[in-house]
């Protein structure tokens, strides 16, 4: 699964395929990798710097995703095993094992938060896999996000409303702001990411964009449109609007195809790191939307030969 893939994203594959719980794990790994490695990356960890952050580098992000890439398989087997119950149900069972994974994640990184988000985001996507692959139900991309939003209705309401005095960050912005965040997201089966990023990746190779021109496409197009509730912890309302502004206007000048993209995208970076703002949560639908992009239409489970680590 490497740079052979990388050149048949477009058209996607379009046969179902058997898929081992190792084999999807593998590709939510991956992800993590083609998410943090992209350069540059405004305000974010990339090779290049730090971005925003002084608690953490590439060598940091790197230990969280192989300390936590073996728990994607065990999120699609938990998903099988609660496929019966009730969706909250089931979605407290994946939680849980998520509260573990992210132990694990701290432990590797000494405390500091890498892949919080995205522990939940894949938490979901590989348990709703699991849900339906136990069911004996085949699935695309499309039923997949589905599944996770099956699987988190009414989590918004359940997990936020009613909470004047809130204790989270999540919890104050949805109480101020209406903003729903990482749950919000998930519970509309990730739509950002659907209607926005995934076609915006596509038409950029379409267009004849490389694979990593489309993703900083992708990327672009969620700096744009995504209500990120981290850039709004760290820097406001005027913060949001700030990064969603500059992103539009790199959009409109031509994206990826412009003539010196990548200066801007340097010239963005410098911009969010001086003010201190990070997109955590358009990183994290980032690495969704290459986890989704690339997966083929999955048939059946078939046995793993090795657990499910990079």
């Amino acid at each position: 699964m490497g740079s052979d893939l990388m050149a048949a994203l477009s058209p996607p594959v379009s046969r179902p395929i058997r898929m081992s719980a190792g084999s999807v794990g593998r590709l939510a790994y991956r992800a993590l990798l083609q998410e943090v490695t992209l350069t540059p990356k405004p305000g974010l960890v990339d090779r290049a710097n730090t971005g925003a952050h002084d608690d953490m580098d590439l060598a940091t992000f790197f230990a969280s995703a192989r300390a936590i890439a073996p728990w994607f398989g065990r999120f699609l087997t938990e998903g099988g095993r609660t496929a019966g119950d009730p969706a909250p149900l089931a979605l407290g069972a994946l939680r849980r094992l998520g509260m573990a994974c992210e132990q694990a994640m701290f432990a590797a990184t000494g405390g500091v938060n890498t892949h919080k988000g995205s522990i939940f985001a894949f938490g979901l996507l590989c348990g709703a896999a699991g849900r339906l692959l136990a069911g004996g139900r085949p699935f695309d991309r499309v039923i997949l996000c589905r599944e996770v939003e099956h699987l988190c209705e009414g989590l918004v309401a359940r997990d936020l409303s009613g909470r004047a005095a809130s204790a989270t960050a999540g919890e104050r912005l949805f109480h101020h702001h209406g903003m729903t965040g990482a749950r919000g997201e998930a519970a509309s089966g990730f739509a950002t990411v659907r209607h926005h990023a995934l076609p915006a990746l596509f038409a950029a190779r379409a267009a004849g964009a490389p694979p990593r021109m489309a993703l900083f496409q992708a990327f672009l197009t969620l700096l744009a449109v995504n209500p990120d509730t981290n850039l709004v912890a760290r820097g406001g309302l005027p913060g949001l609007a700030h990064v969603q502004a500059r992103a539009r206007r790199l959009l409109d000048d031509g994206g990826w195809a412009a003539p010196g993209f990548l200066k801007k995208m340097a010239d963005f970076d410098q911009d969010l790191i001086a003010r201190r703002l990070s997109p955590g949560g358009s990183a994290d639908l980032l690495a969704v939307t290459w986890f989704l992009a690339y997966l083929p239409p999955v048939s059946s489970l078939r046995p793993s030969v090795a657990p499910a680590s990079p």
